[in-house]
């Protein structure tokens, strides 16, 4: 398939673009931050989401959603990563879709997240890095199951209704089977969410499970078969992370080379400086074969194809890597007032640093890749 978009998700392009520039620019971002909400996005903007239909955008047409795919998603994601608007989307409307489909779930929860009303969070991490292994317990009680363990970085777990929980029902830590994937509200007991701002001033939740009880219904899925949904989300996740790295960079790198062309030293255009030059075109042309690794993965993941999984992980790293570089290129060229709050390079830095670690950095993706290699 051609690694470009067609006419129809050139259109989306346009639409989504335009959209979240005028609702959600970076100076929204800018706001939050600055008034320290609680809540760390705006649920008004996310029902604008839903109201454009972005919210449905993997949900089949069947169930009222768009029936777009992966590609039409990393369309809308790098235009939030473009703009650094703090959204749920990419845990709501691309992982937790993905997680849902096909399950009973999917009923009680789609109709919400299409209308902007529903906000999902993603509770799989247990320790400082993204990681296979899952310790959480849950314990067979009665009906259904007690849950009993922590987890961390739960982007939005404060304030989501649906929280999908990643817990262990069979095996050791490092089992690869045994995992049973969960789906909870947000009230129920004996469960505790501590918000943490991190880097770049977004929230992520700390929970607590201090023998949270959920009914058979609760499983998404089948009991020591979660695995196969996990698995499913995050495929989307990083895949929809990717296309995020690929608008903060790209955003970056925008900035930084509209400031090459405007600022002048000695009289002379910065931009004209041979040396400025060079690393400009080397960072776009890694920016370009990132988006290619991106739109392969998307495309791939769409067909369903086996070869899906190694395309996401090359996807993940390349698009750490290249916008790494993009915003510490932009840093740099900036001088020294890109080290200053007023000048927005710096929001750009800090984004990338936590979507890099969301679902696994560079090292765990090239370790993944290696590790199908047979090396």
């Amino acid at each position: 398939m051609p690694l470009y978009l067609n006419e129809d998700q050139t259109a989306l392009q346009d639409t989504i673009r335009d959209f979240v520039a005028e609702q959600a620019p970076v100076s929204h971002m800018r706001g939050l931050r600055d008034s320290k909400d609680a809540a760390g996005f705006s649920r008004d903007l996310w029902k604008n989401f839903a109201e454009m239909g972005f919210t449905g955008i993997l949900i089949g047409e069947s169930e009222g959603g768009l029936g777009l795919g992966h590609v039409e998603a990393g369309v809308v994601l790098e235009e939030i990563g473009r703009n650094l608007s703090p959204s749920p989307f990419l845990t709501t409307a691309v992982a937790a879709v993905e997680a849902l489909k096909g399950t009973a779930h999917a009923e009680r929860w789609f109709p919400g997240i299409i209308t902007g009303d529903t906000v999902a969070a993603l509770a799989i991490d247990e320790g400082a890095k993204h990681r296979d292994s899952i310790g959480l317990k849950a314990e067979r009680s009665g009906n259904g199951f007690k849950l009993t363990g922590k987890k961390q970085f739960v982007t939005h777990g404060h304030v989501a209704d649906l929280l999908i929980v990643a817990a262990r029902t069979a095996g050791s830590v490092d089992d690869a089977e045994g995992i049973t994937l969960f789906a909870i509200p947000k009230d129920a007991a004996n469960l505790t969410a501590t918000p943490e701002r991190l880097a770049d001033a977004s929230l992520a939740a700390r929970l607590e499970f201090d023998g949270v009880e959920v009914d058979a219904d609760a499983v998404i899925g089948e009991i020591d078969g979660g695995r196969t949904p996990l698995e499913r989300l995050l495929r989307a996740g990083r895949t929809g992370a990717s296309a995020e790295l690929l608008g903060v960079g790209g955003g970056a790198m925008d900035m930084t080379v509209g400031y090459l062309k405007e600022r002048k030293q000695f009289g002379t255009l910065i931009g004209s400086f041979q040396a400025l030059q060079h690393r400009a075109a080397h960072l776009y042309s890694e920016m370009e074969v990132a988006r290619a690794a991106v739109m392969k993965a998307q495309q791939l993941l769409d067909l369903d194809s086996p070869h899906a999984d190694t395309a996401v992980s090359v996807a993940k790293a390349m698009t750490a890597l290249a916008t790494t570089l993009s915003v510490q290129e932009g840093v740099q060229m900036h001088g020294g007032i890109g080290m200053t709050d007023e000048y927005d390079i710096g929001f750009y830095m800090k984004r990338a640093r936590v979507l890099a670690e969301m679902f696994g950095d560079a090292n765990f993706h090239a370790d993944k890749v290696a590790r199908a290699a047979g090396y």
